[in-house]
């Protein structure tokens, strides 16, 4: 393990649905693997699933938050050097809890595409089904709305062109990782 890497830092990577979040993450977990620097990738959609959803919380975000606090607790007692969080925070708020349930510092990057793209892709992930094809369609450009409205991010990184290796270099980079 490198002696000059701080410790304890965490990244989301935050964006509308289709944007490639979790593909990214991926992609920047490979990279800090090359560079021999212990880390996690945690996609935080899984970190909510579960159903039924309260009422006030259609999301299921304190779910998340709950399962994260230990998940990071575990992961950073056990060596990790950096989190690299794949989903979706609309609010300063939910920035302010996402911070505390890893307890380290957090920054946030927001990946953009145009939408024609980001639509492109997620026909293509929901070929067979239309139903979900069109509720993600309809939430694509909701949340994109929403995000450039809150600017809960740190630096943002287009997905339109390029490789996701490209990408997610860009994503370390602008991290100073």
């Amino acid at each position: 393990m490198h002696t000059d890497i701080p410790q304890g830092q965490a990244l989301l990577i935050n964006g509308t649905v289709g944007v490639g979040k979790t593909t990214v993450a991926e992609a920047v977990g490979d990279l800090l693997a090359k560079a021999a620097i212990p880390h996690a990738v945690l996609d935080l959609d899984w970190l909510r699933q579960s159903w039924p959803a309260p009422p006030n919380d259609r999301f299921n975000f304190n779910m998340l938050l709950r399962n994260l606090r230990s998940i990071a607790e575990n992961y950073l007692d056990a060596g990790v050097a950096r989190l690299v969080l794949a989903g979706v925070i609309e609010q300063q708020d939910e920035r302010k809890q996402l911070a505390d349930a890893v307890g380290v510092d957090l920054m946030v990057c927001r990946l953009r595409a145009e939408l024609p793209v980001i639509h492109q892709r997620l026909i293509h992930r929901h070929r067979g089904e239309p139903e979900a094809l069109q509720w993600h369609l309809d939430r694509s450009a909701e949340l994109d709305g929403i995000l450039s409205r809150v600017a809960v991010d740190d630096f943002a990184i287009d997905t339109t062109m390029g490789s996701v290796p490209d990408i997610a270099a860009s994503v370390i980079r602008a991290a100073y990782w």
